[in-house]
């Protein structure tokens, strides 16, 4: 498994806004869709594409088009949708799938309540949206579903991430035959006895979308 962390400082300045406990959620959506987008730019070097040739007003030009099947996109529930428009922007041709997912506050396990995602993924690059990787249980479950599904490139998106959490999914992947990177904004010290990320930012949720 690769993990890599962005470093750039308008990531870093975004990530600051957010962690910002007097950050309002309207600001905190925009600051999530902005970083997000620098994000995918990095997360997306490696897609595959095929030659094409174009007119342009002058001569024809080679150049490359995103091969198929598209990439999925698929942002983890509720919190990841704060995600998805960043990412679409940068890549509007991918589709979009969604998964539902709940983390027990108690024993920290993950469960599914929906599934919007195609039954076969088979060559299909796949980018999953989840804002906090913690404990890692949310996203190794995802990736595990993908993977069930024929997925083999697999790219998760977080805006930050804790040394717990990267662990538990490199040793959830490694030696096995799937590509599995980890694209985040930071890396932060520890995890509380709740599961939360320290410093991090909060629940992502309840800062984009309010305490429901």
């Amino acid at each position: 498994m690769e993990t890599l962390v962005v470093d750039h400082p308008l990531v870093a300045h975004k990530l600051t806004r957010l962690r910002d406990a007097d950050t309002s959620s309207a600001t905190f959506r925009l600051l999530a869709e902005e970083l997000v987008t620098l994000l995918a730019y990095e997360a997306t070097d490696g897609l595959i594409v095929r030659p094409v040739r174009v007119a342009t007003p002058v001569a024809d030009a080679d150049g490359v088009a995103l091969a198929e099947p598209k990439p999925l996109v698929v942002p983890i529930l509720r919190a990841g949708l704060g995600m998805l428009n960043g990412m679409v922007r940068l890549m509007p041709t991918a589709e979009v799938g969604f998964l539902g997912m709940v983390r027990d506050e108690t024993s920290l396990i993950a469960s599914t309540y929906a599934d919007r995602l195609p039954q076969d993924l088979a060559n299909r690059q796949v980018f999953v949206l989840d804002p906090m990787l913690a404990t890692g249980g949310t996203l190794v479950a995802a990736i595990e579903l993908l993977l069930e599904r024929g997925a083999r490139d697999v790219t998760a998106i977080c805006l930050l991430a804790a040394p717990e959490g990267i662990e538990r999914v490199r040793s959830a992947f490694e030696g096995r035959p799937v590509t599995v990177r980890v694209v985040t904004a930071g890396v932060d010290a520890h995890l509380n006895e709740r599961g939360y990320i320290v410093p991090g930012l909060g629940d992502a949720g309840d800062r984009l979308y309010g305490v429901v």
